[in-house]
């Protein structure tokens, strides 16, 4: 092979060779230095939260009924609105005769159930209680909150803006309907004033202390 030509490749091997070892390497980021990302608690209206509830007792027995569904209170929220971040309901399965309790939750406390759809374990329970067909429910709790504040409820929020509110959700057996209540206060046996709003047309149906 002719020497120039060998000289020539020898260079460009070399060339290639110090540009390779002088390229900068690719940074990497060190995951300490990564912003963390910062968890929120979520609130819910109770109709959604009740819909994925439904969903999950049929998964645990096809004949789940619902027979009690309410808000909690805690740090995170105390109810204005319709909204809570925990959401809990309880259904009986005639079929087994037992009873379970879900968790609707989007809380970030340590205290409360974790994100999502959760359940404790079974109870026995009697099937007596009154159920309620879950497609009944018609207004959600937002709504019911803004009638039970049309009827009296805006007046206490003058008088106390941090005024918790929980609600339930409850078959009304006598008069064969599905009722929100709308309760001013932390229980309904301590409060400042209760709404009971018919929970499929969203009619004011009652109010009380």
């Amino acid at each position: 092979m002719n020497k120039s030509i060998i000289v020539v490749l020898s260079l460009i091997l070399i060339l290639l060779f110090l540009s390779g070892c002088s390229s900068t390497p690719p940074q990497q980021t060190s995951s300490a230095n990564q912003p963390v990302e910062k968890k929120e608690a979520v609130l819910y209206t109770g109709k959604p939260c009740f819909t994925r509830m439904v969903d999950q007792a049929r998964r645990w027995s096809l004949d789940a009924m619902p027979v009690h569904v309410e808000s909690e209170l805690n740090s995170e929220s105390i109810g204005h609105d319709g909204k809570a971040t925990v959401w809990q309901a309880t259904f009986v399965s005639p079929s087994r005769g037992t009873a379970r309790v879900y968790s609707c939750s989007g809380s970030i406390l340590a205290d409360e159930p974790p994100a999502g759809i959760s359940a404790r374990p079974e109870m026995t329970a009697s099937t007596a209680v009154p159920m309620f067909d879950p497609s009944f429910l018609g207004i959600d709790s937002d709504a019911a909150y803004a009638m039970a504040q049309e009827k009296g409820g805006a007046k206490l929020m003058e008088k106390d803006p941090k005024q918790p509110v929980i609600y339930a959700l409850n078959w009304d057996p006598q008069k064969k309907q599905l009722v929100w209540i709308v309760v001013y206060g932390t229980d309904p046996k301590d409060s400042k004033g209760v709404g009971v709003i018919d929970a499929s047309t969203g009619k004011f149906l009652r109010a009380s202390k």
